[in-house]
């Protein structure tokens, strides 16, 4: 590991060897239920298994969020999503020597 890591994040849990592994395979896991959400036309496969138990078919039928969050999910876990890999990457860049 570079010296950087530590100078930025010296108590960091993130730093620390192996960490770089465990959140490229996090990252990797995200990225194919994206991948599945794409190939379904930004829909969850699993909506459908669930519409069968309800004839409810609101935002949030399928899923323990209200209404609202259920809604904008996909706006607001993707800009995450995306801040935390921007974020991973200025953050990492250059530690590797």
């Amino acid at each position: 590991m570079g010296d950087l890591c530590w100078q930025h994040h010296p108590d960091s849990h993130f730093c620390a060897p192996g960490r770089y592994v465990s959140a490229a395979w996090l990252i990797g896991f995200v990225f194919i239920e994206v991948l599945v959400l794409v190939g379904n036309r930004m829909r969850c496969p699993l909506t459908d298994v669930a519409g069968h138990y309800t004839s409810d078919r609101r935002e949030n039928f399928d899923m323990y969020l209200q209404l609202w969050l259920a809604r904008h999910n996909k706006t607001i876990f993707g800009t995450l999503y995306g801040i935390g890999l921007t974020h991973g990457f200025l953050t990492t860049r250059g530690t590797h020597q």
